[in-house]
């Protein structure tokens, strides 16, 4: 066991973007089966061609850029659509529109992609450059050489001084902590490595040194990996194993899998829709293009003589792939762009936000991806460790059993327990010079049971001085600092200190204790490591008279598994200490020990020995060395420590309830302790109907299971468990070993019904892949948004299976935040996660959708019915320009204004009122019958558009008497007409109004008018007279009153329909107008209509409602 330093994950800005999630399930592919290589031999060790040092993160050089970047890009569906239009467009005999208006729009989009990932890029480039000229002393020669660690070679050996990073995997030769492992003389002359080849494993190393004809066990404990930090250690020495992109921190820097949005999913299905609607809209126009050569194209054959071979069919096909250019904004390229832009901006939001920093660890919230936030606006159901995730982590040793006497509590002179205040008096530690100050503990009889020489007493805190992983660091003399790897180790070593039994140092072969004043140094023989499977630990100690000890600590339950039979009444005694401590909300473990047989532990060592050094079945091999020994065990007694609840828990779970997300705790505490928890932070109460505690193991009845079909086409099947009406609130508690028998295929969908009944839900004792297949369960069979928080490394497999994972930055490390999406530092920050920022960003995008496809859609009907009165000739209804500014000018910054910027209600009235966030969980702002009503009110929308000033201009003559009606006035007016009425339906469609808001709509018809006015001018047409041929146009109709007139009439038409829906559904329907988002009417216009969408809501609460509408509406 390695014992000398401690260590500390330090990743670069781009190592922390790239591994985001260790143990991601990274696949390299190698060649090797065993790594062999010796110590400090260059030549030997080159010959097997192992990778070096350097690392590469980076995608792309100068010259690979331009055409990898370009080769992604167009590996999305929607750029390699619009690349083949663009081909298109340079065929005379199709296209009638110049090529600028697809090239124009896409390069802009292939631009804004191409610099984002140059700049990722460059990043990268840094980072690399930065890391892989990092210098380090290498042995060469016999001499300490300054290496660049791009240089550093597999076998050979580095010396590394404190605070410094870790060159490559190494394992460890020696150090200025400990006694040497072995001597770098002799290991460099002839020490020969054999382990297992590079792999992804962080907890697992295998493998074993020759060295003098000896054989050692190497394991992960005698390894220190690239990307930690030397420790409280001088210097020490270590050879390569493993080099670059060899080493387990590269091998975990792959991409882990990619979540998206099931707006994402909905969106794709929609896009492939729309591609399928495109193509039957120009078969339509084709058909129609046929008729029309046949019925009518003879007669203008005199003015326009067709070219040999042409027809009618090769007409009607040609204008198939013309219109398949006309129409092409019916497939919106900067969808996703815009997409991306609202996700960042969103994103930004987050991590800003004040109210979400942590001031007393500095640690401010943090979205980690950009791609999930409107998903946080849908959660349905959350999955929650408990320590250190609900609870502080932060243990405080409360209690004891000590052979079957109870400590820790105080009682007066009639029995009756006495509350401990902060008045109480503490125990007085001053007799112990080693004491830690700030511990405290208050009954008196402990220490006196201690100090009178109790056996049993003594016993039981000289385990906790032995049985640990605690390393100590003693800056001046008495100044003792431990540096636990969980705070629980931390307490109860601390206890064991203050009571007279100081775990003072170690080396790998001794443990040095001051016992009572006596110091006492006992040989180490074997460290049985804790791990989630055994849940226990062991220590092996030979004291200064030859007594062989196993020391024994870890959960109760298994512990009781291995008592000796002479111990049951204890343990009766004892079991109902512990469950009172659990009932208390207090974390428990069991204590026992063993006395060995010299004779039977030299046997056993050579037995482990030969385990150990195995490089197949290692772990089976020695598992069966550890139960074999740890049987037979003696009961000392059990401890229980406090870890209290973080601030606003209780709070935080009662308006996530409200707001109808079902939260289950997935701990592996003790049935007890987590059900007192469950009470004390509101998630059980005692007006529940039922608590159920789930132990059974049959199932009555059948799980009512809806078997459908999504996605495109419907080739997505789906299984969806039903819920089931029930009267009352229940509960349901249910332990790993129910929960693993629950789990079975045959019986899961039982489990999953029955916990889907009940308000809450808390599994205890489970282990870390428990916690990722109960939410695999909910994610498959409920057709729900899941969200898993925790804290540390147990709760990466549960954050990973959900669709949105939360890291809460605390006292277990950052393996829980790197493999999370968004990470902060307090339990509380959740609601305002969900109910402000996922609300608002789900919201905002559903907006948007609705908004981009509205715009998109009628912009394109118009074309289409304008082929009607054009003979289907693929002529277009708007001047060029006009098409080509439409989406990247005319109408993209107002919307992402809304989109960024809107707020339906401010963040205290979504804490006020969390039942506003019921609407996304349900999928009503957008959905694809949404969407087919959008569509509609596209189509109605254009058909005004059309007609009204078709019919305005039809025959109509200017105030001087000269005709009016020309296409290049319909274009104009036309396009005037579409712009105003969808910056007047972004308007309505507003619920917050900014300055910026303001800025981008009528800086965008500013710019409209600015940009007609001077592509319609004389002087733009004598410079390019091709390009702009519209001259005078603008001011000639622009000028006339009817032009006016009919743009204000056919923005009324539009407009009206919209307001008279809303009001209709205030007063014939009464709920909210979310069915179809495009027409939701908010901003200033009326107030009275925001009761629309959320009257039912308000309905629902205590109290007038009206006051409370008066007060929403203020």
């Amino acid at each position: 066991m390695l014992y000398l330093y401690k260590i500390k994950q330090h990743f670069s800005p781009i190592a922390v973007a790239t591994s985001s999630s260790l143990s991601a399930g990274f696949f390299y592919f190698f060649t090797e089966e065993e790594r062999l290589f010796r110590a400090n031999d260059r030549p030997f060790n080159l010959s097997y061609h192992y990778a070096d040092n350097a690392i590469k993160t980076s995608k792309y050089n100068l010259f690979t850029f331009l055409p990898l970047n370009l080769f992604e890009q167009f590996q999305r569906l929607a750029n390699a659509y619009f690349l083949f239009l663009m081909a298109l467009q340079v065929i005379p005999q199709i296209s009638s529109l110049s090529w600028f208006t697809t090239a124009v729009p896409l390069i802009l989009v292939l631009s804004i992609t191409a610099v984002k990932d140059a700049s990722d890029d460059i990043n990268r480039h840094k980072s690399d450059k930065q890391v892989n000229n990092r210098m380090v002393k290498v042995l060469i020669d016999g001499e300490l050489r300054n290496e660049k660690w791009l240089n550093v070679q597999v076998g050979d050996i580095i010396k590394l001084e404190n605070n410094q990073f870790v060159t490559a995997d190494l394992m460890l030769l020696s150090s200025s902590e400990t006694v040497c492992f072995i001597t770098l003389t002799s290991i460099a002359l002839s020490g020969e490595v054999r382990c297992e080849p590079p792999n992804n494993r962080l907890d697992k190393f295998k493998g074993t040194l020759t060295l003098d004809g000896q054989t050692y066990s190497l394991d992960n404990d005698k390894v220190l990996l690239r990307g930690c930090t030397l420790r409280n250690t001088e210097w020490c020495f270590g050879l390569v194993i493993f080099g670059g992109p060899d080493t387990k921190l590269m091998q975990n820097s792959g991409k882990t899998t990619f979540k998206r949005t099931s707006i994402d999913h909905l969106m794709n299905v929609l896009v492939l829709c729309i591609f399928g609607f495109l193509a039957s809209m120009c078969t339509v126009l084709a058909i129609g293009n046929g008729i029309w050569e046949v019925r009518e194209g003879s007669v203008f054959t005199a003015f326009l003589p067709r070219e040999p071979g042409a027809n009618a069919a090769l007409s009607s096909f040609l204008s198939f792939w013309s219109y398949i250019i006309i129409l092409n904004t019916l497939v919106p390229i900067s969808l996703y762009v815009s997409v991306e832009i609202i996700r960042l901006g969103n994103s930004f939001f987050i991590d800003w936000d004040r109210k979400m920093y942590y001031p007393k660890n500095d640690t401010p919230a943090q979205a980690r991806t950009t791609t999930l936030n409107e998903e946080l606006g849908q959660i349905k159901y959350i999955f929650s460790d408990k320590t250190g995730t609900l609870t502080q982590n932060i243990m405080t040793f409360n209690r004891c059993s000590i052979n079957g006497k109870a400590y820790g509590e105080l009682f007066d002179f009639s029995g009756q327990r006495v509350e401990i205040t902060e008045k109480t008096a503490r125990v007085d530690f001053s007799w112990n010079q080693l004491a830690d100050p700030k511990f405290t503990f208050h009954d008196h009889s402990l220490l006196e049971t201690v100090r009178e020489g109790n056996p049993e007493a003594q016993a039981f805190f000289r385990l906790l001085a032995l049985c640990h992983t605690v390393m100590p660091e003693e800056k001046k003399e008495g100044e003792l600092y431990y540096q636990a790897q969980s705070p629980d180790e931390g307490a109860l070593v601390t206890a064991a200190r203050n009571f007279g039994f100081v775990f003072r140092s170690r080396t790998p072969e001794t443990i040095t204790a001051m016992e009572m004043g006596r110091t006492v140094t006992y040989e180490l023989l074997a460290v049985l490591d804790f791990n989630n499977v055994r849940k226990r630990m062991s220590v092996i100690v030979r004291n200064p008279e030859g007594k062989l000890t196993l020391y024994c600590k870890g959960a109760d339950t298994i512990i009781f598994e291995r008592l000796h039979p002479s111990c049951n009444k204890l343990k009766e005694a004892t079991i109902g200490h512990l469950n009172e401590y659990a009932g208390d909300g207090l974390r428990t473990l069991a204590l026992a020990y063993k006395d060995l047989d010299e004779s039977y532990m030299d046997e056993w060592r050579q037995r482990h020995h030969e385990a150990s050094t195995a490089m197949e079945g290692r772990e089976e091999r020695l598992d069966e060395l550890y139960e074999e020994i740890e049987k037979d065990l003696l009961l000392l007694g059990a401890t229980a420590v406090e870890d209290k609840l973080q601030d606003g828990v209780p709070q935080t779970i009662e308006q996530l309830a409200k707001a109808d997300i079902k939260i289950w705790v997935l701990t592996g505490d003790k049935q007890e302790t987590a059900e007192n928890i469950g009470y004390s932070c509101n998630m059980l109460r005692e007006e529940m109907k039922e608590i159920f505690v789930v132990a059974a193991n049959t199932a009555d009845g059948e799980p009512s299971v809806k078997k459908a079909r999504a996605g495109l086409f419907w080739l997505q099947k789906t299984e969806t468990v039903q819920d089931e009406k029930v009267d009352g609130d229940y509960g349901l508690v249910i332990n790993g070993h129910s929960l693993a028998f629950a789990l079975e295929k045959n019986l899961q969908l039982e489990l999953l019904r029955t916990a889907c009944m009940c308000q809450t839900v808390i599994c205890c004792r489970v282990t870390p892949l428990q916690k990722a297949q109960v939410v695999q369960l909910v994610k498959k069979y409920k057709q729900a948004v899941t969200l898993a928080i925790g804290d540390g490394a147990n709760d990466v497999s549960m954050i990973k299976a959900a669709h949105i994972g939360v890291g809460i930055s605390g006292q277990e490390g950052m393996q829980a935040v790197l493999s999370s999406d968004y990470s902060f530092a307090q339990f509380r920050y959740l609601q305002r996660l969900l109910l402000v920022h996922g609300r608002w960003s789900y919201l905002r995008m559903c907006k948007f959708l609705q908004y981009f496809f509205y715009k998109n859609f009628t912009f394109t009907f118009v074309h289409f019915w304008y082929a009607f009165f054009c003979g289907f000739s693929a002529q277009t209804v708007y001047d060029e320009w006009f098409i080509t500014l439409y989406n990247m000018v005319y109408t993209a910054l107002p919307v992402l204004g809304m989109s960024i910027f809107d707020q339906d209600v401010n963040d205290r009235w979504s804490f006020q009122y969390p039942q506003l966030y019921t609407p996304g969980q349900l999928n009503l702002y957008f959905s694809k019958k949404a969407f087919v009503l959008c569509m509609m009110h596209s189509c109605y929308s254009s058909l005004i558009l059309f007609f009204i000033p078709w019919a305005a201009m039809h025959d109509t003559v200017r105030d001087d008497g000269k005709d009016l009606a020309d296409y290049q006035s319909f274009a104009l007016l036309a396009q005037t007409c579409l712009l105003i009425v969808m910056n007047i339906q972004l308007c309505l469609d507003t619920y917050y109004w900014t300055a910026v808001n303001q800025f981008f709509v009528w800086g965008s018809l500013a710019a409209y008018f600015a940009i007609t006015f001077t592509m319609y001018s004389n002087g733009m047409f004598l410079i390019f007279t091709s390009s702009f041929p519209f001259i005078g146009t603008a001011r000639n109709s622009l000028s006339q009153p009817s032009v006016w007139l009919t743009i204000f009439l056919t923005s009324l038409l539009c407009i009206l329909p919209v307001v008279a829906s809303r009001f209709l559904f205030v007063q014939l329907r009464n709920k909210p107008s979310h069915i179809n988002p495009c027409v939701v009417l908010g901003s200033n216009v009326s107030k009275v209509f925001l009761y629309q969408k959320y009257g039912f809501i308000l309905s629902k609460l205590p109290g007038n409602n009206m006051d409370a509408w008066m007060i929403f509406c203020r």
